[in-house]
């Protein structure tokens, strides 16, 4: 019963902090550009996570470490760049409700590569909250129909990527801390990211004398350190104490953070979106598989 509400408890942190993310992104984004973004989230996350978790990296079973850099390409390096893309032509709330994919992902690439099971009554959960979903993108396009839509295929390649990886960790990294895990991942994906920074005119005049920048660099520095370094670790623990689909069910929860932010920075929140809302937080509910098989 302890870990049935930690779990939950987990959930909704998580859900807070990343739903935070992406209005985060698009201040950001003020001051930076999508690659500059995606390098100094990845490099200020890497040095938080190394220098809390660098004595846990010799604890870690050579065996691990190609799950560990894939899980870094795929559940962080990559996505990065991809989101910041994304909300250069993306609303940030249209852009959450796009991640909401990730559980119907997890769901399929569990069952077809990973041959992780999911119950019926999960699959029917992910379902009711992926109509949820729907009508909130729906609408958002009518509030929206100058958005480029294009650009959405590179958060829908992320969701991808993050049900991978949430496989990834629950079937090969299980065993592994999760700051172990988290500074793994960032050991590995850390240099590449600060090659990427140096090729993208980040030390250049033009970017210093951008009277945004420094605000930029504030919001993506609380970006990495809550909605990164802090958020991977949590929710890898969420990983490991209950089901790939559970934990991925937090990318329900995230849009209703989203469009909060939205409406604080003047956006609009139609009485359907709310109606929506509550959709995706039943679908929460019925995809959480409540048993003693998780604990």
């Amino acid at each position: 019963m302890k870990n049935l509400n930690l779990k939950w408890i987990y959930l909704l942190i998580l859900s807070i902090i990343w739903g935070s993310s992406f209005i985060l992104i698009k201040k950001s984004l003020l001051g930076l550009t999508a690659f500059q973004l995606g390098a100094l989230r990845t490099i200020i996350t890497g040095i938080l996570l190394l220098g809390f978790g660098f004595n846990t990296l010799k604890a870690i079973p050579k065996s691990k470490w190609k799950w560990l850099l894939l899980s870094g390409l795929l559940g962080s390096f990559i996505p990065s760049f991809f989101f910041a893309i994304a909300e250069t032509e993306i609303d940030s709330a249209v852009t959450s409700i796009l991640n909401s994919l990730v559980p119907l992902n997890t769901i399929l690439l569990g069952f077809a590569i990973f041959r992780i099971t999911s119950t019926k009554r999960q699959i029917f959960g992910v379902a009711v909250g992926f109509i949820g979903t729907a009508i909130l993108i729906l609408k958002g396009s009518e509030l929206n129909p100058n958005q480029n839509y294009l650009y959405a295929a590179f958060v829908i390649a992320s969701t991808v990527m993050y049900a991978a990886n949430v496989n990834i960790i629950k079937r090969y990294l299980q065993d592994v801390k999760p700051l172990a895990i988290a500074a793994g991942n960032y050991a590995l994906i850390i240099i590449p990211a600060l090659i990427v920074l140096l090729f993208s005119d980040f030390f250049t005049r033009q970017t210093f004398n951008n009277p945004n920048l420094l605000s930029a660099l504030l919001y993506v520095t609380i970006l990495s350190v809550f909605g990164t370094a802090i958020a991977k670790v949590l929710y890898f623990k969420l990983v490991q104490m209950s089901t790939p689909v559970f934990a991925s069910s937090v990318t329900y929860m995230m849009p209703i953070i989203a469009l909060i932010w939205g409406v604080l920075d003047g956006e609009h929140f139609s009485l359907i979106q709310g109606l929506a809302a509550i959709l995706i937080l039943i679908g929460v509910y019925l995809s959480h598989k409540s048993n003693s098989k998780l604990n």
